[in-house]
């Protein structure tokens, strides 16, 4: 159950320094593949790392092997991420900050555990005709 609740807590996903927020100049979409390590700083319930994949659409966060569980948040035009996740009694929130192709944040799973993530935008391949 626990394994799970941290599966949801990727997004994000996503240790990253601060990221300065996009003006609208230097907007970004985050729309696509995402990779995200979690890595546990406190707590013994927790495995000490977790790998997921998230799809990022329009500002919607989607865990994409997601199982028995829920996830609401979204990303916000200048990156920040704050997600809500829960699977059954273990609930957890997800915060920190996407630029154009990484980023980074804290996460916590109830008083249990906690720790940081960072996240890595996938390469997108294109098919092409021969």
């Amino acid at each position: 159950m626990l394994n799970r609740a941290l599966m949801l807590l990727v997004g994000a996903a996503l240790s990253a320094p601060t990221l300065a927020p996009a003006t609208a100049r230097e907007a970004v979409s985050f729309n696509g593949a995402w990779s995200v390590d979690l890595v546990t700083e406190t707590g013994m319930v927790c495995d000490s790392r977790y790998s997921y994949s998230v799809s990022v659409r329009d500002g919607q966060i989607r865990l994409v092997s997601g199982q028995n569980a829920s996830l609401s948040g979204r990303v916000g035009p200048d990156g920040t991420v704050g997600l809500s996740v829960s699977n059954g009694t273990a609930t957890g929130a997800v915060s920190g900050r996407l630029q154009a192709n990484s980023g980074g944040g804290t996460w916590k799973v109830s008083s249990l555990c906690s720790g940081r993530w960072t996240a890595r935008r996938q390469a997108t391949r294109t098919a092409q005709a021969e």
